[in-house]
């Protein structure tokens, strides 16, 4: 027996050193052309009768369309089950059934963030901080976000029943609720700021974006607005011919708004606004920022091209091309890149390998440029010549005119965040649990309070208590951050949505930056010479 184990020992060991004998052996005969579907057969053959451990064929052919899509390298291209295929669907019209409830996970207990205005969940008095402890008489306690929204959802006109602990009321509070049909607005916040500035921030491109952002304006024009901020940052995106139409409210008849090249006549066509424009003589300022993909960059670079707004922030997340999606048997659908989309000017923005536009007239003598407000030794980029003379960017992502930089990006920021580790979520607990026990003391009384550093010093020990570690003098440095953050949680749990957003506008870098570009400004043309000022003096051109 023991000399038997040393052979057997010794063949192993032989075929690993000469570099797989047993795996040559009877593969002698001349190398012929591949049949990819014998050899998938025979693959999934072979592994279906001699895998170690039983495979269905449902799991096999799921994993072989897996590979194949991921094998293409696009991570825009995937197999989408019914689930997400649900979910995908959900994002994009805005609708499902439920009670309107936005929430979060906070010291493992359900906590509502805010009730969407007009749902009954907002009828029934939900307060933002309200924490959830059961659901149809099932405790919530531990659940993930995504279960408990399971737990609230459900078909139109069905009841569901949840208890609240609500901060500074002793007894919990009883709901019962019926399901309705929710629509979740793209627009979800608009407001005049001052000098007449108006903002309007579009989450998505869903299929009432163009009502949401046209509603919006008109009524902000009613109020005095003069002037306005499109905010699309943190915008993932969503239908292509929402980012046209929101696109058409801004441009003229005849004006590109895209272009789409693919393989098929379908994929092959070219989006031109039909349309007057709506507002012709307001001037426009886009915010965008690394989040900012797809449909939003679509309208971004086509107000870019044509002068209709100065962009300001940071430069967009480089999603040059468009998917379409193909039904499959059993609910789900693949979900395909066909086409790569071009911006008025020919710019290709995609930081796929391969995605660059064709030089041609509308490129500048010199095509290639360092962007303004990155590294020296950053990779060039394709330069173009808007109709006013202006200089714009191809390559990764719309280059904002004006670059404004992430606060939370500064040094400090990140050692703290990297300090934290996996102790993030123990810190947002902190921040809230914090917030909601103010709000139950009733210890502030103003939107715009200061955070101060006694408020500093009981956060950290609140963070210690749950065996979150910073060392004390990196969370000193991150104070500004840590001090924003703080506020923005008590004024959301404190003073809702509207509070937490005018604290927010304050400290927003971009925001005021476009404020600043826009204030007084009587037309588009001056707010560009703003934005060609400021862009120089970001990267070094003149003194501000």
């Amino acid at each position: 027996m023991e000399s038997r184990a040393m052979v057997v020992g010794t063949v192993l060991g032989g075929a690993l050193v000469s570099g797989g004998w047993l795996m040559q052996h009877g593969f002698g005969a001349p190398a012929s052309p591949v049949d990819g579907a014998r050899l998938f057969e025979q693959v999934r053959q072979h592994v279906a009768r001699y895998y170690v451990e039983p495979v269905p064929d449902s799991t096999m052919y799921r994993h072989a369309v897996n590979g194949l899509l991921g094998e293409l390298g696009d991570p825009h291209t995937s197999y989408l089950p019914p689930d997400r295929l649900a979910r995908l669907r959900e994002s994009t019209t805005g609708r499902y059934a439920g009670v309107g409830l936005q929430i979060d996970v906070r010291d493992g207990w359900i906590t509502v963030v805010a009730p969407l205005p007009g749902t009954p969940g907002e009828r029934a008095g939900l307060q933002t901080g309200d924490r959830v402890l059961s659901i149809d008489g099932n405790p919530t306690h531990g659940l993930t976000s995504d279960e408990a929204v399971k737990a609230l959802r459900g078909k139109p006109g069905t009841p569901v029943a949840f208890t609240v602990a609500r901060p500074g009321v002793a007894d919990t509070l009883p709901f019962r609720l019926t399901r309705e049909e929710i629509v979740y607005h793209p627009v979800q916040q608009a407001a005049v700021l001052r000098d007449g500035v108006g903002y309007v921030s579009l989450s998505v491109f869903g299929e009432d974006s163009r009502a949401d952002v046209q509603s919006a304006v008109d009524s902000l024009r009613r109020a005095g607005m003069r002037s306005l901020v499109l905010d699309l940052r943190g915008n993932p995106g969503g239908l292509l011919d929402q980012g046209v139409a929101v696109s058409e409210l801004f441009l003229e008849p005849g004006q590109t708004i895209v272009a789409m090249k693919g393989r098929t006549r379908a994929d092959n066509q070219t989006f031109v606004d039909r349309a007057p424009q709506r507002w012709a003589a307001l001037p426009v300022v886009v915010l965008v920022d690394s989040s900012s993909a797809s449909a939003s960059e679509i309208v971004a670079g086509a107000l870019q091209d044509h002068d209709r707004a100065a962009v300001v922030g940071t430069t967009s997340y480089g999603k040059g091309s468009a998917q379409s999606l193909v039904p499959t048997p059993g609910g789900g659908a693949i979900k395909l890149t066909t086409a790569l989309w071009f911006t008025p000017l020919g710019r290709s923005i995609s930081h796929l390998p391969g995605d660059s536009a064709d030089a041609d007239a509308g490129e500048d003598d010199d095509p290639t440029t360092p962007v303004p407000g990155a590294d020296a030794d950053s990779t060039p980029r394709p330069r173009f010549r808007t109709p006013a003379g202006r200089t714009v960017f191809g390559g990764g992502g719309i280059t904002p005119d004006v670059i404004v930089p992430d606060l939370t990006a500064d040094s400090a920021a990140r050692a703290f965040e990297r300090a934290l580790g996996t102790g993030i979520p123990k810190f947002r607990d902190a921040l809230a649990a914090y917030a909601l026990e103010l709000k139950a003391a009733r210890g502030v009384t103003d939107p715009a309070f200061a955070v101060t550093p006694a408020m500093r010093g009981e956060l950290y020990r609140r963070m210690q208590q749950r065996g979150v570690k910073v060392d004390l003098a990196v969370y000193d440095r991150a104070a500004p951050l840590v001090s924003r953050l703080l506020g923005y949680e008590v004024a959301r749990y404190l003073f809702g949505r509207q509070g937490e957003f005018m604290r927010r506008v304050q400290d927003d870098m971009a925001i005021r930056t476009a404020v600043s570009l826009l204030a007084g400004a009587p037309t588009q043309r001056a707010v560009l010479d703003r934005a060609a000022a400021a862009g120089r003096s970001v990267r070094g051109d003149g003194a501000r």
